[in-house]
């Protein structure tokens, strides 16, 4: 029973899910099914914040931990789910006859996530990560039109190579330390000398493969290569959810995975450190550079995201670079993904709202969007500002925390890189404001919205400005969360 108490938010999205299901078969008025979802979602974070500051604890023989560590990351995609719940509402006519799927698939893959960042061990890492993953496939492809199809398609295929790549790399973890829970494996890792170490390339090759399988599901080059057809044929709720959660579910288990099983000895964490520092260098350059010609606004942010992701690899390779001990990288990356999280939201909730009255995604079409819907171009525009990490947006004060925690370890070549790209990306951010404020509108047609997605939008901004002027208690939350690890 102390393993169910323990396990009651994930119950809880689960039992959600099955009513949602249930309910649609049954009630006429669909708008019900939002009230239902949004009632599963706020009692399982209710349920997540009485657990929090309780001590570590791991359930279910070890399998997964309930930590400051997992709760956070529960109420960050509970938080997330909610927020494109309502931002559906305007959109979920595009396919009357699946509403009922389309929210219990959104609660499902929330479920997934939770998972991730709670598991300690490989196999049920890898059980919980399909469960997001599937649920995903299947909401990218919700719209069945060419575009939708051949996204859900391509997402499918890769994601199906990506986890075979990141289970073959388990496999080969498992089979030169015989044990599959993340404290063992760190514990035969450091039971070998480093002869022993480097006589085993099948552990190193492991590693290696674990970082690409993982890869995929942060977008992070070179495994990035799904990110802008998807992001563009995916319904727009989809892409946002697709553009934070899953992002944020990655992460977190890297960092759970890595610090957990491969943080010793410290010349290991050190290598897969400057791994990930040459990986975000990487990305965040080509991710911005390619994004500059985008004229399609989904595919513009997709480039956007895998140039996010590699901001995001420069807290993780201050975490392998750092001593144990040391919580600025994880909790600046903590923070990172909050603030980011509340700004991808927001625009893409914008961009439902304008998509939805223009019917197309081109850049081009959003001329002249500030007189025609001023709060919805004024939201966007604050978004987008924050992505560049321009102050009072939550972003100046997330790239603030990650690149002085990665000058403290001795990155700061890759600052200056971080730092020229982000210039770089104020261009075509830049540009989409420009287009808005400065440009003259096709006609003088308001753009209408629902309450719901209004509201959302407003959390989301809200958030954005706060975190970008009073940063301190999150900040606190994400440093209390980076201490707490069960392995």
């Amino acid at each position: 029973m102390l393993n169910l108490e323990l396990f009651i938010p994930e119950l809880t999205l689960a039992a959600t899910a099955i009513v949602v299901i249930l309910l649609d078969l049954i009630i006429p008025r669909k708008g019900w099914l939002v009230v239902v979802s949004l009632a599963g979602v706020v009692v399982a974070a209710g349920f997540t914040i009485a657990m929090w500051g309780g001590s570590s604890q791991a359930i279910f023989n070890n399998m997964l931990a309930v930590d400051n560590f997992a709760l956070f990351f529960k109420l960050l995609f509970l938080a997330i789910a909610a927020l494109v719940i309502l931002a559906s509402t305007d959109y979920v006519s595009k396919f009357a006859r699946f509403q009922g799927e389309y929210y219990a698939l959104v609660l499902l893959s929330a479920l997934g996530m939770m998972l991730m960042a709670a598991t300690t061990e490989l196999i049920s890492i890898y059980i919980a990560l399909e469960l997001t993953s599937i649920s995903l496939y299947v909401l990218v492809g919700f719209l069945k039109d060419p575009k939708s199809t051949e996204a859900s398609l391509k997402y499918l295929l890769l994601g199906a190579i990506a986890s075979a790549v990141l289970l073959f790399g388990m496999a080969l973890v498992f089979g030169f330390t015989g044990k599959t829970q993340l404290g063992e494996i760190a514990q035969a890792i450091q039971a070998l000398s480093l002869t022993g170490v480097l006589a085993s390339p099948g552990l190193i090759l492991g590693i290696v493969l674990m970082i690409a399988g993982f890869g995929f599901k942060i977008a992070a080059i070179p495994f990035h290569m799904w990110v802008p057809d998807v992001y563009e044929g995916a319904p727009t709720p989809i892409t946002a959810y697709l553009s934070v959660a899953s992002k944020a579910a990655g992460f977190a288990i890297i960092l759970r995975v890595f610090y957990s099983a491969f943080g010793l000895p410290q010349w290991l964490s050190l290598d897969w450190g400057m791994l990930f520092a040459v990986l975000a260098a990487i990305g965040m350059t080509l991710g911005n550079v390619i994004a500059i010609p985008q004229t399609n606004i989904k595919r513009m942010l997709g480039y956007s995201s895998i140039a996010q992701a590699g901001y995001l690899m420069v807290g993780l390779a201050t975490v392998g670079i750092a001593s144990a001990t040391d919580i600025v990288g994880r909790s600046s990356l903590l923070f990172f993904l909050a603030s980011y999280a509340l700004t991808n939201l927001g625009a893409f909730i914008a961009i439902i709202a304008i998509s939805n009255k223009l019917d197309s995604d081109l850049i081009k079409d959003y001329s002249g969007m500030g007189k025609r819907a001023p709060l919805l171009a004024l939201a966007l525009t604050l978004c987008l500002i924050s992505l560049i990490g321009m102050p009072p947006a939550a972003g100046f004060m997330a790239k603030f925390y990650i690149f002085s925690g990665a000058v403290q370890h001795g990155l700061l070549w890759l600052v200056i890189i971080a730092v020229i790209n982000s210039v770089i990306s104020a261009y075509y951010y830049l540009r989409v404001v420009k287009v808005m404020w400065l440009g003259e509108p096709a006609s003088g047609e308001k753009v209408p919205s629902s309450g719901a997605l209004r509201f959302a939008l407003s959390i989301s901004c809200l958030g954005v400005l706060l975190l970008g002027i009073i940063p301190g208690f999150v900040m606190k939350l994400a440093e209390v969360a980076a201490k707490m690890f069960v392995f």
